[in-house]
């Protein structure tokens, strides 16, 4: 195995230069990189993390928490995480906090003990340990929320429009020409939930229609759609919004049992378009985010805070787009 001494004097550079490269590849020129990375890859050498990590005080790692790991949505968006992160020369560390304030704050001391050099955390609270270093740093503190924004974090933040896409969803069903929507939510203590359902309520709104939504609460999970579902067909809706695709899927399987067709007599709209969405049956109609992108932009901006880039306070909103699939049509007469 060669070491980094071989590969400088290959390239004609100082060990200094090839550090650069692969660590802070914008520093050196382009001409130099290609050259020493050309020699890195022909020689086979690999630096050595854990010597680089004394030498620098940094871990080359990202610690990114989700609230859920069994949630499908989060798969994705971890892969896009995980690309990004490569690139920039970092491995990422995955933890499931299951929604407990208390493993938030088990993998928040990670950061505080420089296991990692940033975090970014997917569920909608910022562990309460971290809050001192936020109150000392601001913006610069290594920290990124992604997916459920709300701006009382004071982080920068990567996520999409969920009352648009909310009010887009509604939209779609007045305009087949529903008039009784139920809405199932995710739970109040979401912000994207209360977005979502605000963009909902709008929607309404605009069309007339405010007295006919029925709202229910649920938990993002089938089962919770399940129970819901049957209270919404007895109150004789025509559609179903739902905030996740896995409530969608329990509102499908309620609907069937109750001896009910899909769109036939009540139309179902999910979010989030998991993989599976497409082979439901029917196919459903869903909002589609850009989950390996939300990961992807989400390490951009933590790694351009651990290089020093400007720490102004960045909210990235991406786009959603409606996917119209076999679960929705106009209501019958």
């Amino acid at each position: 195995m060669p070491t980094i001494i071989e590969v400088a004097a290959l390239a004609g550079v100082s060990t200094a230069t090839v550090s650069r490269v692969l660590s802070r590849p914008e520093q050196v020129s382009e001409e130099t990189r290609l050259r020493v990375l050309a020699i890195v890859q022909s020689s086979g050498y690999t630096p050595n993390v854990a010597a680089r990590s004394l030498r620098t005080l940094r871990a080359a790692k990202i610690l990114l928490t989700v609230p859920d790991i069994s949630n499908a949505f989060f798969a994705t968006v971890i892969r896009g995480a995980e690309e990004a992160a490569r690139d920039a020369g970092y491995s990422v560390v995955v933890g499931d906090t299951r929604h407990d304030p208390e493993v938030e704050d088990q993998y928040a001391d990670m950061l505080s003990r420089r296991e990692v050099d940033g975090l970014i955390f997917l569920g909608h609270r910022l562990p309460a340990r971290l809050a001192p270093l936020l109150a000392r740093k601001g913006t610069a503190a290594p920290i990124v929320n992604g997916c459920e924004y709300s701006a009382d974090l004071g982080v920068p933040s990567v996520h999409i429009d969920n009352a648009a896409a909310s009010a887009d969803a509604i939209d779609h069903l007045i305009g087949l020409g529903h008039r009784s929507i139920g809405v199932v939510t995710g739970p109040e203590i979401s912000p994207i939930s209360r977005d979502r359902l605000a963009g909902a309520i709008a929607a309404a709104e605009r069309a007339g229609l405010r007295d006919r939504l029925h709202i229910a609460v649920g938990d993002y999970s089938a089962g919770s759609a399940i129970d819901h579902t049957r209270d919404l067909i007895a109150q004789g809706v025509t559609a179903i919004f739902c905030f996740s695709d896995e409530m969608a899927m329990g509102a499908l399987s309620a609907i069937g049992d109750a001896g009910l067709s899909c769109p036939g007599e009540i139309s179902v709209i999910g979010f989030d378009d998991l993989p599976l969405a497409r082979y439901f049956q029917p196919p459903l109609t869903t909002i589609a985010q850009p989950k390996g992108m939300i990961g992807r932009r989400t390490v951009e901006l933590l790694v351009d805070i651990l290089r020093g880039g400007d720490s102004t306070a960045r909210q990235v909103t991406l786009d959603h787009t409606l996917i119209v699939r076999a679960s929705t049509a106009a209501p019958r007469r």
